[in-house]
């Protein structure tokens, strides 16, 4: 899923899937030329996913759609699931009606054969789960032999940073439970997000029979800098932290 313009994911599963239907449309139409989103996050992926022609791909927790647009309209055969009704309302409106969406929550067993998918995108959803092995153990199972899961979470680093910064004291190397409340479109929901240092997610990858080809920092799309040029008065560089991402290939 994607994130507000303060760069935190929204997130999916049982739990919020009903909170997330409340915000549907003003998340959607918030994060739609953010800079975390349109100008990071999303180019980023695609980035990484590279020439995607003919690949058979699903976009795990594909909210409103903008990835899944992308993905597709540079040839790949995508199919997206989302825990939210609400988001994949959008999604179908932004698509159109052949598009092949399906409700799915990732902490449960998914609707596909073995060796459905060329790739996997996870992207900015695996940071709402609590336990990451029943889910990874699932899209390796959906993905074919060599085939890719391309994954965004938010950095570690900087929720740990920030936490600090408000005065808290997080013990950065335990997984741990964050809940908070966002506003959008006059509605308010709590939500819960799973916290968890950068040895937790790698043991993860691997344990799940993923190799790890890729760990990326990448700077934002070059535009973003004429677009959000308050923003970047705060930055050295070019670049900041705001999401980590993985390439992982599944042996």
């Amino acid at each position: 899923m994607t994130s507000t313009p303060e760069g935190r994911a929204l997130p999916a599963g049982p739990a919020q899937a009903n909170g997330y239907d409340s915000i549907a449309e003003a998340y959607a139409a918030e994060n739609e030329n953010s800079l975390m989103n349109a100008y990071y996050e999303r180019p980023a992926m695609l980035e990484l996913a590279g020439d995607v022609t003919g690949r058979r791909i699903l976009d795990a927790g594909c909210g409103s759609g903008p990835l899944f647009a992308a993905l597709r309209d540079r040839g790949a055969a995508v199919t997206g699931v989302d825990a939210s009704a609400g988001m994949l309302e959008l999604a179908r409106r932004r698509l159109g009606a052949d598009a092949d969406l399906r409700i799915a929550d990732l902490a449960d067993p998914l609707p596909f054969p073995d060796d459905s998918f060329d790739d996997v995108i996870a992207s900015l959803v695996l940071h709402y789960l609590r336990d990451w092995s029943p889910t990874l153990a699932e899209l390796r199972r959906v993905l074919r032999p060599g085939g890719r899961l391309i994954v965004s979470v938010e950095h570690p680093f900087v929720i740990t940073l920030m936490q600090r910064m408000a005065g808290e004291k997080p013990d950065y190397f335990q997984t741990r439970n964050r809940t908070e409340e966002w506003t959008l479109g006059g509605q308010t929901v709590r939500l819960t997000f799973w916290d968890r240092p950068l040895h937790a997610m790698t043991d993860a990858f691997t344990a799940a029979g993923f190799r790890i080809t890729v760990i990326s920092e990448p700077p934002p799309a070059p535009t973003a800098r004429d677009v959000f040029p308050e923003v970047f008065q705060e930055f050295a560089g070019t670049s900041f932290l705001g999401f980590l991402f993985f390439v992982l290939q599944a042996d």
